[in-house]
């Protein structure tokens, strides 16, 4: 039975089976391949994205659980890139490989959302689900410290809201 939601602001109808990790419906069904896979057991942070604007991997989300909700990629953070995290990244050369953060980044976009101004414990706390194998967690904290004070002139940035149990 085919399975219609939202991803990154359009409605998108998929017919595969309803067990599907979201992760590969996203990357091999509907070739958005910004969201990565890392570890498949929801304990890296490499697939994180955003469904109904929370925080969540999408590796262990089934696709028959996003039927009629909104779901946001990395690539729908900014569909030209400018979301003030991703300036940061660029601007202080944040990723060292870069596997991670795509789902850095959307963890990040939801700390900002709810918290404009974090300190380093909220970053390392709001972050933890998210691993860097090249250990680039201080240049991490400062592309965030960068974009918050990058967005303090500008409207808040659209992003997912996370909740004490996402931590």
């Amino acid at each position: 039975m085919p399975i219609t939601f939202r991803v990154n602001g359009e409605s998108v109808t998929v017919d595969v089976p309803a067990d599907m990790p979201l992760l590969w419906v996203l990357r091999d069904v509907l070739g958005l391949k910004g969201t990565k896979f890392g570890c498949g057991i929801a304990q890296c942070g490499a697939c994180t994205v955003h469904i109904d604007g929370r925080v969540d991997q999408s590796c262990r989300t089934r696709v028959s659980t996003v039927r009629d909700r909104d779901v946001v990629t990395i690539e729908g953070l900014s569909p030209d890139g400018s979301h003030p995290l991703q300036q940061a990244w660029r601007d202080l050369d944040v990723p060292q490989c870069g596997f991670c953060q795509a789902g850095q980044l959307m963890a990040a976009s939801a700390l900002l959302a709810d918290n404009p101004n974090p300190s380093d414990a909220q970053i390392d706390r709001a972050l933890n689900r998210n691993l860097c194998r090249c250990g680039t967690y201080v240049r991490i904290r400062e592309g965030i410290h960068h974009a918050a004070a990058a967005m303090t002139d500008d409207a808040p940035a659209g992003g997912a809201r996370v909740e004490e149990d996402d931590r």
